[in-house]
């Protein structure tokens, strides 16, 4: 029991602490998004961290929106994060809430702070109010409204409420301390004039809380008892450990902060996705060369190697970044035994085999997955003429070369052993035709009478079929790094995609639905497009390739 109490995180011994000591009976713990956007991999750390506590301690585990600011918020976006919740397997409990459900209870708990003399109206604009705030050196200036009468107050914040002002002119603030060192404690605004329509609430509301107001009043409605957050919301805690106290919450929740989940060289930025999307540069949020939770299963990872990811990143309080081959390390660990392992020909040349029967089709049993053979066997088609990868041949190799070339035999994996005999030309130089001839006493490939260095995969020219297959690259030209210095834009890589349509690949291949996973042999792990395949016609995104220059830490 010494050792696990030592395994556990930061967070896991502060909450074993509240236990002990009686201030918490049940864990309760929450998700709550703005839906301004598409998730990406760091919320999926936030997901999984939280959805992990509540279910580790027995708790509740919420879903909740922080809807507060409908400038920005959309039904799509909604729909998109549960999408992506429900898919990383986090489970919540009863319906999904919405911060906007809480319109009523900020508004009272705003006018409760009012009558207490703890908030007041201002009408200083904008500007005014950042200039009379001060700076990390110098305090504030107290507004010349702030010791307006509880009565006025009132009368102007229900003003506010019917709709009597304009955006921007009036705003409620919070009466703290101008001359805190926290800046967040200089009277922050926590109400502001937006006369727009809210995508669910529709135009009952004029005003809306701020986010530092609204979230301790979310967290201490719902009585969640750790509100688990990044670290840039420390500086934030006095102002929500403030407003609870002040509204009067019993048992109010104890905000703990954890350190982002960061992944050098990717785009993680709303506002930046948001341009590679309008641009065209991208064909949406879930373009599989970002890094959204919605992108990342287009491209083919799966839940449990993000799930794997996230466990290896760890929970800490000190802010680093994560080299992106973590990531692909976890996904090939998580497909290494599950993927069939099938053979798909990318730059096809054709190799015709001169002494095998014309018109005879053979069906050769090949395993699934070799280190499982739990996956069974199938059967694929091997015929005189077939397509291999065109760097499978060379005309004049160097040392230690061993696939085809001319006088050389390799083995036609788990077909036959074959030795070249010639090749074709076009007028440009370019290998058009392999020719070769065959040992059918090598049959299966298992042949041990003598030896061959080079193995090739294969595939039937004639009953393989045509596919597209999308190759990949990082949207961002690491040696530039993501931001461009001068105008803030993304150092975009020109060659983050290429499409390959003239591929065959196994017929079997051609029965996969989307989201299906294989290993394309030699070539790397492979994904059914989740949008463009169609029933027949597959779309094949490289999920990642077989070699990786990650090394798993020492235990």
């Amino acid at each position: 029991m010494e050792n696990e109490a030592v395994s556990k995180n930061f967070i896991e011994q502060i909450i074993d602490q509240d236990i002990a000591e009686g201030h918490c009976s049940k864990v309760v713990t929450r998700f709550p998004p703005e839906p301004n956007g598409y998730l990406h991999i760091g919320h999926a750390k936030s997901i999984l961290l939280n959805y992990g506590l509540a279910k580790e301690y027995g708790g509740q585990f919420n879903m909740r929106f922080d809807d507060t600011n409908p400038t920005k918020e959309k039904e799509e976006f909604v729909d998109s994060i549960k999408k992506d919740v429900e898919w990383l397997g986090a489970k919540w409990h009863g319906d999904v809430l919405f911060a906007s459900g809480y319109f009523q209870n900020m508004y009272e708990a705003a006018v409760k702070l009012i009558k207490k003399g703890k908030a007041y109206v201002c009408d200083l604009t904008p500007e005014q109010i950042r200039e009379y705030r001060g700076t990390l050196t110098e305090p504030g200036k107290e507004s010349p409204y702030r010791n307006r009468s509880v009565e006025e107050n009132l009368a102007l914040f229900e003003d506010m409420k019917n709709g009597k002002f304009k955006d921007g002119e009036k705003v409620l603030r919070a009466k703290i301390d101008m001359a805190s060192p926290n800046i967040n404690m200089r009277d922050p605004i926590i109400y502001r004039v937006a006369h727009i329509t809210h995508h669910r609430t529709g135009d009952q509301w004029c005003i809306y809380p701020m986010y530092d107001f609204a979230h301790p009043i979310e967290d201490a409605t719902e009585g969640i008892t750790h509100s688990i957050c990044t670290l840039e919301f420390e500086d934030h805690r006095p102002l929500y450990d403030w407003v609870v106290r002040e509204v009067g919450y019993e048992n109010p929740p104890k905000q703990i902060e954890f350190a982002k989940l960061y992944l050098n060289n990717v785009v993680t930025g709303k506002r930046y996705i948001k341009k590679l999307v309008e641009d065209k540069i991208v064909d949406g949020w879930d373009d599989p060369r970002l890094v959204s939770i919605a992108a990342l299963r287009r491209r083919g990872f799966t839940p449990e190697s993000i799930q794997n990811f996230v466990e290896l990143v760890g929970v800490t309080k000190s802010q680093g970044a994560v080299e992106y081959p973590m990531l692909e390390y976890c996904i090939r660990e998580d497909l290494k035994l599950k993927a069939n392992r099938m053979m798909a020909v990318l730059d096809p040349v054709k190799l015709v085999i001169d002494n095998y029967p014309e018109g005879q089709v053979e069906y050769m049993e090949v395993a699934n997955n070799q280190e499982n053979p739990e996956l069974g066997t199938r059967k694929v088609p091997f015929t005189k003429e077939l397509y291999i990868e065109r760097e499978d041949f060379m005309e004049e190799p160097p040392k230690k070369y061993f696939r085809l070339f001319p006088g050389n035999e390799v083995r036609l994996m788990n077909a036959y052993f074959v030795t070249c005999v010639d090749f074709k030309k076009d007028e440009t130089g370019k290998i058009t035709e392999i020719h070769c001839t065959y040992d059918p006493e090598t049959r299966g490939g298992n042949f041990t009478g003598r030896k061959v260095k080079g193995t090739i995969h294969w595939v039937s020219a004639t009953e393989g079929k045509k596919a597209t297959v999308r190759l990949y690259e990082n949207i961002v030209d690491e040696e530039k790094g993501v931001y461009n210095e001068e105008d803030g834009s993304i150092n975009v890589n020109p060659n983050s995609l290429q499409v390959l349509e003239n591929c065959y690949v196994e017929p079997e291949l051609m029965k996969a639905a989307a989201e299906d996973k294989f290993q394309f042999v030699r070539n790397g792990y492979f994904c059914a497009d989740l949008k463009d395949s169609k029933e027949g016609a597959p779309v094949f995104n490289r999920i990642v390739s077989l070699k990786s220059s990650f090394k798993m830490p020492a235990k």
